[in-house]
């Protein structure tokens, strides 16, 4: 990494870091303490709680940045969002997708309660992984014999959760790149299935595993379309904290979970339909430049997460001016080896998270051979999880 952009990272990184360990060890001690009496009100402490820290990442696409979201959707759809529980779909075009839904959850009053379904290393991520867990994202690994039961438990346990929620899941199973597009066109094509040009194949299993099981108390399913503009670079976890801005372009369809098909190979084929009818939209997006056929929100900028972010900058530093004073760690040839090792460490987990974010750093998931004499279906060994 260049050395001006360690200069940037090391500091925001050091920021993140301390403030996340204390927000997990707050989590922890809710953990043991609070949930054993009461899950309920265990989950509005750690919604607040969690927020501290998702903030301070809404922050650096805010404020540092200056990362710009522009909402298309219906008015309707605009005033719901936030007051229900929802199911939310989405295509994985850039590294920082999961951010860009956070925005929108901060935006919409349920930060602290937007859940995602992960690839199961990701809770080993430090602070942000851990307060992950904590908040009751759902982990899977890269086998549906195994995740199969993970998947229906966590989402039965949704629904007493006591303020609306937002589950969040990647259904094309993998990020998006033009390496893995081609191989999705290469498959679609032996397989007698309609050819993508902006998507991935839809990964069922994982879906309707979600609609069956939360059904009766979510209303709703949010049908995101993320694009980038023409005139905008591809935003990444590097370009956000080097302060380099991008636009994105978001579509929101709202869809009553009511109107789904009953059976489970139909509400699977629903959703095939649905990212045959995304991949549709990218193209006159592509042709347009814009959403055209949904009203332009204004999402403004909140300065809750500047607040915040400045909370915790002056708390750390302060703390850390007395500690140094307490100590006298910086006049001794240890203490100043001491910090060093410890800048290292926070640039070193500093680039776990972006390469972690990185979509060719993904890894796919696995689809087996076509069959066409059984009409083109194909196997899914894993779905439905974010890489």
């Amino acid at each position: 990494m260049a050395i001006a952009a360690a200069a940037v990272i090391v500091p925001l990184g050091i920021l993140f870091f301390v403030s996340g360990l204390i927000i997990n060890l707050i989590q922890a001690i809710c953990f043991v303490l609070i949930r054993p009496l009461s899950k309920s009100t265990y989950r509005r402490i750690n919604r607040l709680v969690a927020e501290l820290l998702w903030l301070e990442l809404v922050w650096l696409i805010d404020w540092w940045a200056g990362v710009k979201i522009q909402v298309y959707t219906d008015q309707e759809t605009f005033k719901l969002m936030g007051k229900e529980h929802a199911l939310v779909i989405c295509n994985h075009k850039s590294d920082i997708d999961w951010l860009i839904g956070w925005v929108l959850a901060q935006r919409s009053g349920c930060l602290g309660s937007a859940i995602a379904v992960m690839k199961k290393s990701s809770k080993l991520l430090p602070v942000i992984g851990w307060s992950m867990w904590f908040s009751e994202y759902l982990f899977l690994e890269r086998s549906w014999a195994k995740d199969e039961s993970t998947l229906k438990s966590g989402l039965q346990r949704l629904e007493d959760y006591p303020q609306p929620f937002w589950l969040a899941l990647f259904v094309e199973g993998t990020r998006f790149t033009q390496a893995k597009l081609l191989a999705a066109q290469e498959y679609a094509a032996s397989a007698g299935l309609p050819v993508p040009r902006n998507v991935l194949i839809p990964r069922t299993k994982g879906f309707v595993s979600a609609v069956s099981q939360m059904r009766s108390f979510v209303p709703a399913i949010y049908d995101i379309t993320v694009a980038i503009p023409k005139s905008s670079p591809a935003p990444t976890m590097l370009r956000l904290f080097k302060g380099q801005p991008s636009v994105m372009h978001v579509h929101i369809k709202r869809h009553l979970m009511k109107d789904l098909p009953e059976t489970d190979e139909a509400v699977a084929q629903w959703c095939k339909d649905i990212f045959v009818v995304k991949d549709a939209l990218l193209d006159k997006h592509v042709a347009e430049d814009t959403f055209s056929d949904q009203e332009l929100q204004d999402t403004g900028r909140p300065i809750k997460s500047l607040l915040v972010c400045t909370s915790w900058a002056c708390l750390l530093i302060y703390g850390a001016l007395k500690f140094l004073h307490w100590s006298s760690l910086l006049y001794s040839w240890k203490g100043i080896a001491f910090s060093a090792v410890g800048m290292a460490l926070i640039t070193f987990l500093m680039n776990i998270l972006i390469r972690f974010s990185q979509s060719e750093r993904s890894t796919p998931a696995k689809i087996a051979p076509a069959k066409p004499k059984n009409g083109g279906e194909h196997l899914e060994t894993i779905s439905d999880k974010q890489h």
